[in-house]
């Protein structure tokens, strides 16, 4: 760690509570021009020019009005002669002004129970930021000049956030990062690609219930952009704070529980082909004394993106220089002879059984099977949130927060493809080269049976509800989650090719495997597989926080809690595919179920505070966390914090804690549905170059919960001589052990590099060792190989097996100034990986992985400029994803950086139209069209030209949005 120490001065995060600093309330002037209005859009100006945060409650801010400005003031000086009379004063808090009730003024009495002490993300103390950890913070305002429609859209440009993994554009294409358990096409968040269960997502500071088929990851499709106020990421660990998956950081969704007013939000976009996206989102809150009432429903719909409407989305690789890939399954097919000879069935030939002279020796029919698919899927999504509190007491309200959201999707997807065995004898038999042996028939099936076609809904639901209250300076919350995703979905028109081969050796079946079938005969060979998986979260919690004594140099504040979670998962797949009857089974042992108790404590203590002078200001931040998992066991996580501002306008930082992720539920079924197997496999040290072994297959008994030692450090600067300057950054060290994982896909390699997979291998096994595995349940021998042959055991079993450290640097640079008669903006962040290095098994060596295909690249970078005056604004942003190597063939082949233009103009109207407040805009994602660099993608199923995890193949889509608030 101490050799990183170096690098501390190069490193950047996009901390934006940490990025003002705590230099604004004494940063250098500028012009104010903001006329007397409601205060929430005085606030919103006030932000705009300044650059500035304000944190407020909705419920605070709404009814009051504010003082007109129009002088030459620091920032500080310009907010408090808006909030002058409001009833209202600024404090700074972790860089942010948070907006509390001064007890004087001619404003209404704020409900009692504090909802402007703010909890941000990182910590549990009521008005404090995280000490020493990076954080981000991004407001809805962002969304909105992004261009992007939904917050999955907005999740894809994060520099911090790979999108491997289970998103709906690499469903179907890969099984790497667990992008095949997204089943629904749903969108996850992937920090530093240690995968999306490595990231707990958070509504509001509790756990949804989480999706896909095995519940692998929070479905972020599901969150309406209309009822969010703003997103909190911690980009480190933090299961001192909140327990398992916490390990590459937090993602907590804040939602608007206190808006005022009604608003109306309408977007419409299109790209070329029949991609478009409409939404439509209504918000109507109002408050009363001592409490209030939120409502928000949005509406989305986005139509598919087809295959064919895409250059990159084809098996024909040649145009790059690469091979031809396209599938061999063909209408009309092939004909595969006994001695592997391939002829093609002419294309003039009429559906049914050919003939020989329609045979074409040395040819082959080929199909492009990805003109034919959706890249992307036909999207309807509803979501309605509702927030209400109220006061029931002094100092105690009762609150409830629901959120349930349905989406709908359907697409065309690639084929199940297979051959027809076709015997001497059958009336469709035919041979090409005289042998009188079986051939093969190669055909594609789609002509009479339709397109596959995979469609489904996704339900979610979130609910919240408790006490909260004031117990002198203390806070203290119960409270109840209750979270359920629903999942449901059928793949149709799939080939039982088990039905196929019945029909085929019927000769009074009237099946002709050529073509030409009644549709009688078509339903018979038609089939369909359907999933069905329910995830349930329920939670109880107590906490509470507040000042336990003062110090000299503050109060030193403590937060305690306990929690209690119920998890439960079925998972249930009905398969009329492979088997002569539909098969029901429950997916790796599931339904499953388990529960966990949890304990926690959080101490800031502010160490010394000199904030005009030398030494400055120093808090430490320690927290601690137990939990006991019913089905893994006890686990304990410590982390502390340093923030350290020496002079005004600098603060360093650090954070180190441990953190874990504990195995999810198909990860963690035991030894049931294990399997052990002897087999042949390459072994040079054989003198026939090959030797029997004995292969295990499935879970160990015993899986343990994955386990993570984080360390970041960092600084923010934001000079008070040189307003409007703030930059961050970050530098992290993830090391990351016990990994959950297999190598089962690579037993043929085992004998062949002993360096790599060496601990997996058991040389010479004992006889009684090997007795037990033929005598076991799981014991399958179709090669009739007896234990005095077996060598070695070959150990392919999901255990805690590998380790990865990831290190790199975050980094964020913004200036805004007065210019050009308006205010100006320019800046960039991104991600700068410097390893990410893998390691198999404990005593394999490390491989760095980092820009290989399916991994993160080096540099992901935004780069962003903006200007505004008066209601005008226009925003620039450059994406750009570095080049990166694709070491998935041989030779491996660089893949060359994609970058893209987004821009945005958009206009606020300064007084109220008939329809209330306002603004349009208008946008042009990837301006100039950028096609996504090529890349020789073949997957076990298809081809593609292109990576969805590091790319987009949709193009320029052009947006004009509206939002109208009274």
């Amino acid at each position: 760690m101490l050799s990183t120490t170096k690098n501390i001065l190069l490193m950047a995060s996009a901390s934006l509570i940490a990025v003002m600093g705590a230099n604004l309330a004494h940063a250098a002037q500028q012009s104010y021009r903001i006329p007397a209005q409601d205060l929430g859009s005085a606030l919103q100006e006030f932000t705009r020019i300044s650059g500035a945060r304000v944190v407020a409650a909705s419920d605070l801010v709404a009814g009051r009005q504010s003082r007109a400005v129009e002088d030459v003031l620091s920032a500080s000086d310009a907010l408090s002669a808006i909030l002058a009379g409001s009833g209202l004063h600024a404090e700074l808090i972790a860089g942010a002004y948070v907006l509390r009730p001064d007890g004087k003024g001619g404003a209404a009495k704020a409900p009692v129970v504090a909802s402007m002490d703010i909890v941000v993300t990182g910590s549990r103390i009521h008005g404090s930021g995280p000490i020493g950890s990076p954080l981000t913070v991004i407001d809805r305002k962002t969304i909105e000049d992004s261009g992007r429609a939904t917050v999955a859209d907005y999740v894809q440009t994060l520099p911090q956030n790979f999108g491997g993994g289970p998103n709906e554009g690499l469903t179907g294409t890969t099984a790497r990062n667990g992008a095949n358990s997204n089943v629904n096409y749903g969108a996850s968040i992937n920090l530093r690609g240690l995968g999306t269960a490595s990231t707990l997502v958070l509504f509001d500071g509790n756990r949804p219930a989480l999706g896909g088929a095995y519940g692998a990851f929070t479905d972020i499709s599901l969150i309406p952009s209309v009822a969010i106020e703003r997103i909190e990421i911690l980009t480190d660990g933090a299961s001192a704070i909140y327990g398992t998956d916490a390990v590459a950081g937090v993602v907590n969704v804040r939602f608007r529980d206190h808006f005022k007013g009604f608003e109306t939000h309408l977007y419409s976009g299109t790209a070329d082909g029949a991609f478009g996206q409409l939404q439509l989102a209504q918000a109507a809150g109002t408050r009363w004394s001592g409490g209030g009432i939120m409502l928000a429903y949005q509406f989305d719909h986005r139509g598919g993106l087809a295959g064919a409407d895409r250059r990159a989305s084809t098996e024909d690789l040649r145009p790059w220089g690469g091979p031809d890939q396209r599938s061999v399954y063909a209408d009309p097919g092939n004909i595969l002879a006994a001695n592997g000879e391939s002829f093609a069935i002419g294309r003039s030939t009429a559906p049914g059984h050919p003939t020989l002279a329609d045979l074409v020796p040395g040819e082959t029919n080929l199909v492009d099977n990805q003109k034919r698919v959706d890249l992307l899927p036909r999207q309807q999504t509803h979501s309605l949130y509702l927030a209400a509190d109220q006061e029931i007491l002094p100092g105690l309200s009762v609150f409830a927060r629901g959120l349930y959201s349905r989406r709908h999707f359907d697409l065309e997807v690639l084929p199940f493809e297979g051959q027809v065995l076709i015997a001497p004898g059958s009336p469709w038999y035919l041979d090409p080269i005289g042998t009188g042996e079986p051939i093969l028939l190669e055909r594609d099936f789609r002509t009479e049976v339709g397109d596959p076609r995979s469609a489904g809904t996704t339900q979610g639901l979130s609910l919240t509800g408790g006490f909260e209250g004031r117990l002198g300076s203390w806070h203290v919350e119960l409270s109840g989650d209750y979270g359920r995703q629903t999942e449901n979905n059928r793949l149709s028109n799939v080939v039982n090719f088990n039905h196929v081969a019945d029909l085929v050796v019927d000769p009074a079946s009237g099946f002709d495997p050529y073509g030409g079938n009644s549709p009688a005969l078509i339903a018979r060979i038609r089939s369909s597989v359907r999933d069905h998986s329910l995830y349930q979260v329920g939670s109880a919690t107590l906490r509470a926080d507040g000042t336990l004594f003062e110090l000299p140099a503050g109060a030193v504040k403590l937060a305690v809690g306990g929690e209690y979670r119920h998890e439960s998962l079925v998972s249930r797949t009905t398969d009329n595919v492979y088997a002569e009857q539909p098969e029901v089974t429950d997916i790796y042992g599931t339904p499953a179920a388990r529960h966990i108790e949890a304990a926690y404590a959080e101490l800031l203590v502010p160490i010394f505070a000199a904030p005009d002078r030398l030494p400055g200001r120093l808090d430490l931040s320690l927290a601690g966390r137990m939990e006991w998992y019913s089905d893994v066991g006890r686990t304990q996580n410590p982390k502390v914090g340093l923030s350290w501002r020496p002079v005004v306008g600098l603060t360093l930082r650090s954070s180190y804690g441990t953190s874990f992720r504990a195995p999810g539920f198909t990860e963690n079924i035991g030894a049931s549905f294990n399997l052990y197997q002897p087999f042949y496999v390459p072994d040079p040290a054989s003198p026939t170059g090959q030797s029997a072994v004995l292969g295990l297959f499935g879970s160990a008994a015993h899986i343990g919960p994955e386990k993570a030692r984080t360390w970041t450090a960092g600084f923010d600067i934001a000079p008070p001589r040189l307003a409007g300057l703030r930059l961050s950054a970050t530098y992290f060290d993830i090391a990351y052990r016990d990994r959950i994982g297999s190598a089962a896909t690579d037993a043929f390699s085992y004998l062949l590099f002993r360096n790599i997979y060496g601990g997996l291998i058991q040389d010479h096994p004992d006889a009684a060792t090997l007795a037990a595995y033929y005598a076991s349940p799981g014991f399958q021998n179709p090669d009739g190989i007896p234990p005095s042959a077996i060598v070695a055991i070959l150990d392919g079993l999901t255990r805690n097996l590998s380790s990865v450290t990831v290190r790199g640097i975050d980094f964020d640079l913004s200036y805004t100034q007065p210019m050009l008669g308006g205010q100006v903006s320019v800046g960039a962040d991104g991600t700068r990986l410097l390893t990410i290095a893998q390691r198999l098994t404990t005593g394999s060596p490390a491989t760095d992985v980092v820009s290989t295909f399916g991994n993160p690249v080096k540099l992901r970078l935004r780069g962003h400029a903006g200007w505004s005056r008066g209601g005008f604004e226009a925003h620039v942003t450059v994406n750009h994803v570095g080049s990166y190597s694709n070491n998935a063939i041989v030779p491996a082949e660089h893949v060359g950086a994609w970058t893209t233009i987004d821009a945005q103009i958009g206009y606020s109207f300064p007084r109220p139209t008939p329809f209330g407040r306002a603004r349009l805009a208008l946008s042009a994602l990837n301006l100039f069209d950028k096609a996504p660099p090529y890349i020789n993608n073949t997957a076990f199923n298809s081809t593609l030209a292109y990576d969805p995890g590091q790319a987009s193949a949709i193009g320029r889509v052009v947006a004009l949005e509206a939002s109208f608030s009274w």
